[in-house]
């Protein structure tokens, strides 16, 4: 995962004190619920291969007990304090199943159970762990102080305890403490992180700016109209921790169905034990006919018939670069009926470069030379644009000229003298299908124009067109950046709904207005930006390359590949994992039906049984695992 870098037109670099701290992250093994469902498996591994190679029982037996005591501990001490409750919990009725299989001989089969619930225990405290970090690591983004004025004076104060009224001096290369609007100054702000726009921004008096964005090389006075609370990036951190703690309507169905499922069956294994003893049946018989319901109604076909093609999909994604982060993931991703996507670094690759180069009529100059003139005077620049520039000569071959008493001037552009000549290069106005112009001027003359885009993913289309396919919808495109950008990649992707110059909390009520209406949206993004879009959508994937760290970790799926290709694909193998849930459904269903039926009307020996449980067991699980195959990806990436 790599975190996006902030730019500036600063020649020096940002104070150490102004820097955000390093993000933190939680380590896999630091969490109890991952080294439990670790030693769990290893056990459970190494009893497997002793079992299978004809080892002593007294050899692999330890190991199997190992593995139901390392998994299996703390899923019944939940469900033991969740009785204490008056709540009976599904994990528990899994414990019990695992030590019923264990008591009449299944041992393996028990020890197979615990471990794929210690493991996805683990799976979803990782999860959970890692958001919380990266919401936490967002607040680093506002400086710990900032420069207040009062009067004539300058006094350093923490950014907490500023108040709206107050006017802050923000020098250059140092990151903005509080939302405000500019009073004096012009300086060009890096504001990525909260509008997602591809360069800085020129903010003059009146203009609107941002807790937590990098200033330039202009010093800027800002008046605070926002309490820090209460600011954008604030904000966003709320959004971000209020979505993630919603649950969605069928992850409550569920919990109520399970709660439900494991009541009956506990009191239907008590009723099949008590009512033939209450008749006079024998004790042992009625005990034998209670363990064999207990066996042959345990929901451990019914849990392998959804996490294996779940957890083949997540597989198989991932060797293709796609990280789906849980299998509730993985199937939220095949509900999905409209895409939204944002613009800069998820349809585009988050860097400007020069589209066209015209020379001036009667300049003397042809595109080649105009270029390298230009790119004389922008080499000593840390911009962007400049940057952009100066690879644009480089492709072409060009060699610029070298250049003295460069000048940058916030807000206004550079100046350079190259070959005798004063070339000054700044913003100009952009005409029709521009997204940014830049003027050239030598000696006070104007000699052209270069013209630079952020550009277009190459598979962009493609993406965007399996994506309505594949919805029924036409995808949304929600950006921060200008209506003149946004409709530029928009006619270059052939998506006909734009909504530009949205702030953070303007995306989420976007995605939330399109929920609203019944559909479920999947929100494509990678800014810090989009991170509260990508936790109010009914799924959320993430661009990874250039993706921020917030974003990676609220969104549901990362694109690591940064392909944008793979999220359609995705979704077909998303939409073949429920397929498979379905039809395994029906066949532990189905497993459960007639064997419980034959316990309970005629007499069904416990062997039978438990072949008939396992044997259920282990085809649901083979048809899961037809998704792991390389097949499986080709067929979801064609479509």
């Amino acid at each position: 995962m790599v975190a996006r870098v902030s730019t500036t037109l600063a020649p020096n670099p940002v104070p150490a004190a102004e820097r955000p701290a390093p993000r933190r992250r939680t380590r896999v093994l630091a969490l109890p619920e991952a080294r439990w469902a670790l030693a769990a498996t290893v056990a459970f591994l190494l009893g497997l291969t002793l079992d299978l190679g004809g080892a002593p029982a007294w050899a692999y037996g330890p190991l199997y007990a190992v593995a139901y005591v390392a998994g299996g501990w703390e899923p019944a001490l939940e469900g033991l304090r969740a009785l204490r409750d008056k709540t009976l919990d599904v994990d528990l009725l899994m414990i019990v199943a695992a030590l019923g299989a264990a008591a009449i001989g299944q041992v393996l089969d028990g020890a197979l159970l615990i471990v794929i619930f210690a493991t996805s225990g683990a799976l979803e405290a990782l999860a959970t762990a890692r958001t919380a970090d990266s919401v936490r690591g967002l607040l680093d983004l506002a400086p710990a102080t900032a420069t207040r004025l009062t009067g004539d004076t300058e006094e350093t104060v923490p950014t907490a305890s500023l108040a709206v009224g107050d006017l802050l001096l923000v020098r250059p290369g140092e990151r903005i403490g509080a939302d405000g609007r500019v009073t004096d100054g012009t300086s060009e702000v890096d504001q990525a992180t909260i509008t997602g726009e591809s360069v800085p921004i020129v903010k003059r008096a009146d203009d609107e700016v941002f807790a937590g964005t990098l200033n330039g090389t202009g010093a800027l006075r800002v008046r605070v109209e926002r309490d820090p609370a209460d600011s954008v990036i604030a904000r966003i951190v709320a959004l971000v921790e209020e979505a993630s703690r919603t649950k969605a309507p069928t992850q409550l169905f569920i919990e109520k169905i399970e709660q439900r499922y494991a009541v009956g069956i506990v009191a239907a294994t008590l009723a099949v034990f008590g009512v033939p003893l209450a008749f006079g049946d024998d004790l042992t018989d009625a005990l034998l006919r209670a363990m064999t319901f207990m066996i042959v109604a345990s929901p451990c076909a019914v849990v392998l018939a959804t996490m294996p093609p779940l957890l083949s999909a997540i597989a198989n994604a991932g060797r293709h670069g796609v990280l789906v982060k849980s299998a509730v993931a993985m199937e939220r991703l095949a509900e999905i009926d409209t895409a939204a996507l944002d613009k800069t670094g998820t349809l585009t690759e988050g860097t400007p470069e020069v589209t066209a180069v015209r020379p001036a009529p009667g300049s003397g100059l042809d595109e080649d030379a105009l270029l390298a003139l230009a790119a004389a005077a922008e080499y000593p620049s840390e911009h962007p644009l400049a940057r952009a520039v100066v690879a644009a000569a480089r492709a072409r071959g060009l060699r610029p000229a070298p250049a003295r008493d460069f000048t940058a001037l916030p807000g206004r552009g550079v100046t350079a003298v190259v070959g005798g000549s004063v070339v000054e290069i700044g913003r100009a106005d952009a005409p029709e299908g521009d997204e940014t112009t830049v003027r050239v001027t030598r000696d006070g003359t104007p000699v052209g124009t270069l013209a630079l885009s952020d550009r277009v993913r190459p598979d962009a289309p493609a993406a965007t067109a399996a994506l309505a396919a594949l919805t029924g919808a036409s995808p949304v495109l929600l950006t921060g950046d200008n209506a003149r950008a946004a409709a530029r990649v928009a006619a270059a992707t052939g998506i006909t709904d734009v909504r530009a110059e949205l702030l953070p909390e303007d995306k989420v009520k976007a995605v939330c207005d399109i929920q609203n209406t019944g559909r479920k949206v999947l929100f494509i993004g990678d800014g810090v930006n989009d991170a509260p879009a990508l936790a109010a959508a009914h799924t959320g994937v993430a661009m990874g390359r250039a993706g921020s760290d917030l974003a990676l970790e609220t969104a549901d799926a990362v694109v690591v590949r940064d392909e944008l290709t793979a999220v359609p694909a995705a979704v077909r193998l998303s939409r073949a994992a429920r397929r498979l849930v379905v039809q395994n459904l029906v066949i532990a269903g189905t497993f459960i039906t007639v064997l419980v039926a034959w316990d309970l009307i005629g007499h069904l020996p416990l062997p039978l049984g438990v072949a008939g449980h396992e044997g259920s067991t282990v085809l649901v699980g083979l048809n899961g695992l037809r998704l792991l195959r390389e097949s499986a990806w080709r067929r979801a990436s064609t479509g």
